[in-house]
């Protein structure tokens, strides 16, 4: 396979240039960190932007930063750090999910994936905090999109379509984030041994209280069976762990936190759990590590399930009965993780049929090659969105030849 490495914006224009001319599709990466998501590509040709990897301009006091596509997420995250600041959205690291080397990945890998974590609730995902993108399209051309600062007017906001886009729109060049101050101190209250229905109306009344909630999340006891770190330490046998976050400055993290405890009184006496205990807990949600491809359920596919937060707790209840699977809640019920196991389609036509009755939709993370290239990855979208989604697609890449395939098992276009 012929691997391009751009040093430049003007090197991604003439290598896109040259595959539209050669009829080749690109396959876009940056540390490959999440090529093992989506439907399997036909391609030849990769087009590396790794060496793109500088930061451009960082303002603290704006609460702006300025990175090339390839960046490393995991530099540019203890770069803001070092400022006490953060992505609000939480980015996911994929690393111990998909099995990949243990990087973070890039900064365009980031915003062309869209996972937030579990802060989405409260600050939104990846496309909310994108600024401004410099681009080059399926055209060959460079475009700018969005701006420089938090309060821009620029027309169409063309720069939140790349989010979640897959890069099977433009290759990102550079993209401009906004950060926001990392919170005073963190607390977590932790209430156990409630069943996933019970849960999910704990997480429904703490989002809903005045409390300023930033993270609820449910493990059922069968997900961590075999944790380790920050999980494992307070894990007991099949006693299943709900987690709620409160975050801002200590006086007022700690006081929510008791009102919280007293309101959720009903659900158990909740334990208090502070800082850098509390935070590693959350990077183990976000990063669904009791379903790490290093551990005993390696070999099945993994889902995100989005559905509707309150009918999140009777939906996985119904589907681990089902499937044998097991399951974990984010967002207070409205993301589910599914471990299912090993099957041709991945239990894929049962589980959307159950999705679509609660009006979500499900993405399959983690599956063999073969299994992704039998069954569609992606929800499948009802004929207008399809249609919608195309006349984007041919507006950005008429020639299709940006990481062709990878969202659909459709003709190639």
């Amino acid at each position: 396979m012929d691997t391009l490495k751009a040093r430049d914006a003007q090197d991604v224009e003439e290598v896109v240039r040259a595959a539209i001319a050669n009829e080749q599709p690109l396959e876009i990466v940056g540390h490959g960190t999440k090529r093992r998501v989506g439907q399997p590509m036909a391609t030849n040709a990769v087009l590396d932007l790794s060496a793109l990897n500088a930061v451009v301009a960082y303002e603290p006091n704006e609460l702006i930063i300025t990175v090339q596509a390839g960046a490393p997420l995991a530099d540019v995250l203890s770069l803001i750090d070092s400022k006490n600041q953060q992505f609000a959205f939480e980015p996911m690291n994929t690393a111990l999910l998909l099995g990949t080397v243990e990087t973070e990945g890039t900064v365009g890998g980031m915003i062309a994936a869209g996972l937030a974590g579990p802060r989405r609730i409260k600050s939104g995902g990846a496309r909310d905090h994108l600024l401004g993108a410099n681009a080059v399209s399926g055209f060959g051309e460079s475009f700018k999109a969005g701006g420089k600062v938090v309060k821009n007017v620029t027309g169409y906001d063309l720069c939140k379509l790349l989010a979640g886009s897959w890069g099977t729109l433009a290759v990102s060049t550079e993209v401009t984030l906004k950060v926001t101050p990392r919170p005073e101190c963190e607390r977590t209250l932790l209430l156990r041994g409630l069943g996933d229905v019970a849960a999910n109306k704990a997480m429904t009344a703490a989002m809903g209280s005045p409390y300023d909630v930033s993270g609820a999340a449910h493990l059922p006891g069968s997900a961590l069976r075999t944790a380790g770190g920050a999980l494992g330490d307070l894990a007991q046998p099949d006693q299943a762990l709900t987690l709620l976050r409160l975050e801002g400055i200590t006086s007022s993290a700690s006081h929510r936190a008791e009102s919280l405890r007293r309101m959720l009184a009903s659900y158990g006496n909740a334990e208090l759990i502070t800082d850098d205990t509390s935070a590693a807990l959350w990077c183990a949600v976000r990063d669904v590590e009791p379903f790490a491809a290093s551990g005993p359920r390696a070999l099945w596919p993994v889902w995100r399930i989005v559905c509707p937060p309150a009918s999140g707790g009777a939906f996985g209840e119904a589907l681990q009965r089902e499937s044998g699977g097991e399951v974990i809640y984010d967002w207070g019920g409205g993301l589910i993780w599914a471990a299912l196991p090993p099957a041709a389609d991945a239990h894929a036509k049962a589980l959307r049929q159950r999705v679509d009755k609660v009006g979500g939709h499900a993405t399959l993370i983690r599956a063999g090659e073969d299994v992704r290239a039998a069954v569609d990855v992606f929800p499948p979208q009802p004929a207008g969105l399809a249609a919608l989604g195309q006349r984007v697609k041919h507006s950005f890449d008429p020639r299709n030849v940006l990481n062709r395939g990878r969202l659909s098992r459709g003709p190639a276009v």
